[in-house]
């Protein structure tokens, strides 16, 4: 690490990255040259070891603390990022919660405790980032779910959270193109992570898995992989796009 210079020079925040695919979405861009701001919310050990890892490879991270539905917190994050590493090229808005609940069950605690991360969090995140991308503009990648349109049975707001990430995707995009600002999404289909594991659901995600057309459930790199293709020039005349990375799921 890095591998290549797909991303040599760049700057990049990743939210919610001490684990599973904010985690390796960290670890893919600095294997690419990115210097990379691991940010993480509770997680601070889980953080420190991802950082560890990129440095012991060649790398460039840093671990900043900071809530993704807190205003406050998100500031402080972007200006520690330039304070660290002068610039900001990249911003992956990873940073979610999800919790399945039939419609009998949502309160409003359930409600905001979605929205105001999934969706206020990122656009508080998208708005900030206008501050520090330079002249030659940038990238933001939300990380959204396919659960926006395959729509399970008791996921109504998880959801709308998601659906809510693509539309803002699509309509960032437009306003923010003359700015030089791509904006697009990434879908993930389920993906075996820490927290599965940790929630005793390996052996359900593996039957999903092996129930897709491709056979396999997904892993974090699968994610990662497409992110820096969206980070990355290769994507340069993409904006307002949804990237489905599902194995076959739709």
């Amino acid at each position: 690490m890095p591998t290549s210079s797909k991303l040599s020079g760049r700057t990049a925040i990743v939210t919610g990255a001490s684990k599973g695919i904010g985690a390796s979405i960290a670890r893919h861009l600095a294997a690419e040259g990115a210097s990379v701001i691991v940010n993480y919310s509770s997680s601070k050990e889980a953080a420190d070891q991802v950082v560890a890892e990129i440095i012991a490879e060649g790398g460039k991270a840093a671990a900043v603390h900071a809530n993704m539905s807190k205003q406050a917190d998100i500031e402080r994050l972007f200006a520690e990022t330039k304070e660290l590493y002068g610039q900001l090229d990249i911003l992956v808005n990873n940073a979610g919660v999800y919790d399945f609940a039939p419609l009998e069950q949502i309160t409003e605690e359930h409600f905001h405790k979605m929205f105001n991360l999934n969706v206020l969090g990122l656009i508080l995140a998208m708005q900030e980032s206008l501050k520090y991308f330079g002249g030659d503009g940038g990238t933001i990648v939300n990380v959204s779910s396919v659960v926006a349109t395959y729509s399970p049975p008791n996921s109504g707001v998880y959801n709308a959270t998601k659906s809510a990430v693509d539309g803002l995707t699509r309509t960032f995009s437009k306003e923010l193109a003359p700015k030089k600002i791509r904006v697009n999404s990434i879908n993930p289909g389920p993906i075996e992570t820490e927290g599965v594991h940790a929630q005793g659901l390996t052996d359900k995600f593996r039957e999903m898995g092996a129930a897709l057309p491709l056979g396999r459930v997904g892993q974090p790199a699968d994610i990662a992989t497409g992110v820096v293709f969206l980070a990355s020039d290769d994507s340069s005349w993409m904006t307002g796009e949804t990237l489905y990375i599902t194995g076959g799921l739709r």
